[in-house]
């Protein structure tokens, strides 16, 4: 299979706690994966050790045949890997047009990319000039995810994009992300179980900073043990 990100038993420390203690993640080209577990496993710390935000101090980390591990976090998204974090992070004192924009990493990058942008997003075209602040959660979620649209990513990793969003939000961002992922491929961090099984083809749990299980997403959907003991639900 053509992986496009390979994440090989990386180990991560934040001050002196050993957060991820061997975790191991593939990611095949134009698929969206989904990562699994409880609250603190280590998810959210994964996606940030892949951009360097949190180095890994041992382990490889491989995008597209190149090691990122020990690259500075700003060369990493340079090479084409875009990430929309938990809490949507905004500017909410800009417009929604200025938080597109500052997203550029070429002059041009939104003009290019806004037809596409508004039409998985009609709500943003309509709120343009809007400041963040005026937002509601969904649609601060929505630009959260539009930005890391504007410039050419070929992976993008979005944590927990349904926390807070309202049930009608939340559909709609499923539909969004099942198209974005025509063009680029996603690893996903998703706490509701439900969301994650009706977007990924495949599965990565981690457990206590350990990748525990992986596997495609259709069988999890059926093992009701696996997601109870690892995940708490039925």
């Amino acid at each position: 299979m053509d992986n496009i990100l390979e994440v090989h038993d990386i180990h991560t420390n934040i001050r002196q706690y050993h957060i991820l203690q061997g975790v191991t993640v593939s990611v095949p080209r134009g698929s969206i994966t989904a990562l699994l577990g409880r609250n603190g496993a280590g998810k959210t710390t994964t996606l940030k050790s892949i951009l360097g935000l949190t180095p890994p101090s041992q382990g490889k980390v491989i995008f597209d045949g190149r090691e990122l591990r020990g690259m500075r976090s700003f060369d990493i998204a340079a090479l084409g890997i875009g990430f929309v974090p938990e809490h949507r992070a905004i500017f909410r004192d800009l417009s929604v047009a200025e938080n597109l924009k500052i997203a550029e990493r070429r002059k041009g990058d939104l003009a290019r990319k806004q037809e596409m942008i508004f039409t998985l997003f009609p709500d943003l075209k309509r709120l343009i000039h809007l400041p963040g602040t005026h937002l509601s959660g969904g649609q601060q979620q929505m630009l959260a995810i539009a930005r890391a649209l504007v410039p050419d990513n070929r992976v993008l990793l979005i944590d927990e994009p349904s926390e807070g969003l309202a049930p009608v939000i939340i559909e709609h961002m499923i539909a969004a992300i099942r198209q974005l992922s025509a063009d680029s491929t996603v690893l996903l961090v998703e706490q509701n179980f439900i969301v994650a099984s009706q977007l990924a083809e495949s599965y990565v749990i981690i457990e206590e900073g350990r990748s525990v299980k992986d596997g495609k997403m259709a069988d999890l959907v059926n093992d009701p043990q696996t997601i109870q003991r690892y995940l708490g639900a039925a």
